[in-house]
């Protein structure tokens, strides 16, 4: 798992998999997979899959990196309370999975609950289950 500042500020963690690492050869595979340790999560509620690849290569400008084969997100919430309006900011969560060449790589902004941070990092590490 790798951490780097995007954009100078926004934390986002990326881990790459290859796909001999893995038994999942789609994208939407591994969003399916996400989303059953979502709905199996005790407080992560499900909201829905934004095809990102087949949103912006239908717009007539729309630009996607050659070696991007599929892009989705899967959208979550952890939220089990409102302490301020500002976490509204932070939530719903995401999870990105692209698909390359040879392998996946999974992107998700830091979540600001530690021990959530550390539930969505296990989550993308399961995937590389070779």
């Amino acid at each position: 798992m790798k951490k780097t500042i995007l954009m100078d500020k926004y934390p986002i963690f990326s881990l790459e998999i290859k796909k001999e690492e893995t038994t999942y050869t789609t994208a939407s595979e591994i969003i399916d997979y996400l989303k059953s340790l979502i709905e199996a999560h005790p407080i992560a509620t499900f909201i829905s899959i934004f095809d990102h690849y087949a949103h912006t290569s239908s717009m007539k400008d729309g630009v996607i990196a050659d070696e991007i084969k599929d892009a989705k997100n899967i959208i979550f919430c952890f939220g089990k309370s409102l302490p301020s309006t500002k976490i509204l900011a932070v939530r719903p969560r995401s999870i990105g999975v692209c698909e390359l060449e040879d392998s996946f790589v999974i992107d998700f902004l830091e979540v600001p609950n530690e021990q959530l941070h550390v539930v969505t990092e296990d989550w993308a590490k399961s995937v590389a289950n070779k």
